[in-house]
């Protein structure tokens, strides 16, 4: 079994598993601003919602990793603003493209506010993200760096990656994503995936490195 991952101690950090996908919805914050940045809400409103209450917490910001149904599906229902990379942006308003009709679970989310690019900064208070685009699960897919911490979306998980062979997806793609963008960072950098449990880059580096 690997180590447990230790938390921040400067951000509030909480994961959830929301959505018919049990896809990670994180909820980030700054202790002192109250106001919290939601990475992924794929579905479960009510759940991220009570959250959100029971820290004391205000959704200021949305941001998905990328387009697919399973990491939108509650966008609408918080009222935050949502930021995903332009290259995903159409995702968000086409349930074909977004696969949550070919997966029996319609999503609609609002429009993006603030389209992203590769090294733009997302900034709330002490929390501070930036976005590393990793393009081979959907064309847009980013990772969020905040310190020495990494949310890899559906790019990186524990000991796997993320689907290709979807729609858009493109594996030659993903896997120069992860050795250029990712696999360069420490390894003591931990990794928050889009599904499943938290690692490290370094324990992700040894397992791919085992391919």
């Amino acid at each position: 079994m690997k180590k447990l991952i230790r938390n921040r101690s400067d951000i509030l950090l909480e994961r959830l598993t929301v959505g018919p996908m049990g896809a990670n919805c994180y909820i980030v914050a700054d202790p002192a601003l109250k106001e919290a940045v939601v990475i992924d809400p794929g579905g479960d409103p009510s759940k991220i919602k009570k959250a959100l209450d029971k820290a004391g917490l205000t959704p200021k910001l949305i941001i998905n990793t990328h387009g697919h149904g399973d990491h939108i599906g509650a966008n609408a229902q918080l009222g935050a603003p949502v930021n995903i990379h332009r290259l995903d942006a159409d995702f968000l308003t086409d349930p074909k493209k977004n696969l949550s009709q070919i997966f029996f679970f319609s999503v609609k989310s609002p429009k993006a506010a603030r389209l992203l690019e590769d090294n733009d900064e997302i900034v709330l208070g002490s929390v501070n993200f930036k976005v590393i685009h990793t393009p081979g699960h959907t064309p847009g897919s980013i990772c969020l760096k905040c310190g020495d911490i990494i949310f890899t979306g559906d790019t990186l998980f524990r000991d796997g990656v993320g689907r290709t062979d979807l729609p858009d997806g493109d594996e030659e793609t993903l896997f120069r994503s992860i050795k250029e963008r990712l696999l360069v960072f420490d390894d003591s950098t931990v990794i928050y995936p889009g599904h499943g449990e938290p690692s490290t880059i370094g324990e992700e580096r040894e397992w791919f490195d085992s391919q």
